[in-house]
């Protein structure tokens, strides 16, 4: 089996893969959102290359391959572009195989995997916020939801004056002693506000603080998490495997969360949920949307041994991930089942591959 081409599918903010083998097979990946047109250049102009005419099973020695021969240029667009490939390649053998990706990734850990309702909006008022996520554990029996707090890398501004301090009471009133809330500060505050807010958060039971300074300042992220009893997160905008290594000794970080388009796919992906296993702590892959990448988090969630926490599960209706792939994943009793068709279970949706750009590299031949 070989890689005969691969090609982009763009539309919107997306970019989707397609990787066809020289037997037929057609495995289907996706790229990090937004910067669509970018990416896919980047894809064909750098890294389609690394994989043209190779085997697809050997996708963790290609991808390696393609990162040492890139040196130079260590840009998060090959990471993200890499990223659309290495997943079609772990779609390819699936397919291949005849099992779903997770049976390729160690096998079935948990046989349904626990999610969290998470809001990305910081546009909502405190009462707005709290009613929609308390209707969705209603309907969906979320055991956790998060919330967003402060501003993004906002330099301990808020979004709204005073919605942090109004809203982190509000939802522990609201939705009750039961349900595991957290909240995520996007790198929003200096050391001395992210203890304060943190203290907030513990103040009323939350489960976990995400993000609270500005992604790769380890030492400040060290001194904040040493400071609060509140469990930290970090790790979703980081692209280095050495990092997510720094971030999981030192004390950084009591949860770590790989984001799968950021990394460069599901091959990096798992060898920080391996490293997490490793020193003890839990993994939960960082994923804002439901595109595709919630699908391939959802695969390495249920074979890591490390994914044992609730995993986040986008709560937001976007516009450029609709009629893009079928059939989507579904929340019931604050779990979800676990695909079982080969690959990663899913087709892309007739009206997206109508109205999409498509660039080929590579072809027949």
């Amino acid at each position: 089996m070989r890689i005969e081409s691969v090609e982009s599918l763009v539309r919107d903010n997306i970019v989707v893969v397609r990787v066809r083998t020289d037997d037929g097979v057609v495995g289907i990946g996706q790229s990090a959102p937004y910067q669509a047109e970018t990416t896919a250049h980047v894809l064909h102009a750098v890294v389609a290359r690394f994989f043209l005419g190779r085997d697809p099973w050997d996708v963790e020695a290609l991808v390696d391959g393609c990162l040492r021969e890139t040196y130079k240029f260590p840009s998060s667009f090959i990471l993200r572009a890499l990223a659309g490939v290495d997943t079609a390649c772990w779609d390819i053998l699936g397919k291949s195989a005849g099992v779903p990706v997770y049976k390729l990734l160690g096998g079935q850990a948990r046989p349904r995997v626990p999610v969290y309702a998470s809001s990305m909006l910081r546009s909502t008022s405190p009462a707005q916020e709290a009613d929609r996520l308390a209707a969705l554990v209603q309907e969906h029996g979320f055991g956790g939801v998060k919330i967003r707090v402060g501003d993004a890398m906002g330099r301990d501004t808020d979004a709204a004056p005073g919605r942090t301090e109004e809203l982190v009471p509000l939802m522990r009133q609201v939705l009750g002693p039961d349900v595991a809330i957290s909240a995520d500060a996007n790198g929003g505050y200096s050391p001395g506000r992210a203890v304060q807010v943190g203290r907030l958060l513990e103040e009323h039971g939350y489960f976990h603080f995400e993000e609270p300074v500005p992604f790769g300042d380890v030492e400040q992220l060290v001194r904040v998490t040493a400071a609060l009893d509140i469990p930290v997160s970090g790790g979703e905008q980081d692209t280095l495997l050495p990092q997510f290594h720094r971030l999981l000794t030192t004390g950084a970080v009591d949860i770590i969360q790989p984001d799968i388009g950021y990394l460069g796919g599901v091959s990096r992906a798992r060898k920080v949920a391996v490293l997490a296993e490793a020193v003890g702590l839990p993994c939960t892959p960082h994923c804002a949307n439901d595109s595709l990448l919630q699908v391939f988090s959802l695969h390495l969630a249920a074979a890591a041994p490390a994914c044992f926490q609730r995993q986040e599960w986008s709560i937001e209706d976007t516009p450029w991930t609709r009629h893009l792939y079928g059939p989507m994943p579904q929340v019931h009793d604050g779990q979800v089942a676990l695909p079982t068709e080969p690959g990663w279970g899913i087709e892309l949706h007739p009206e997206f591959l109508r109205d999409a750009t498509v660039t080929t590299s590579g072809g027949p031949g």
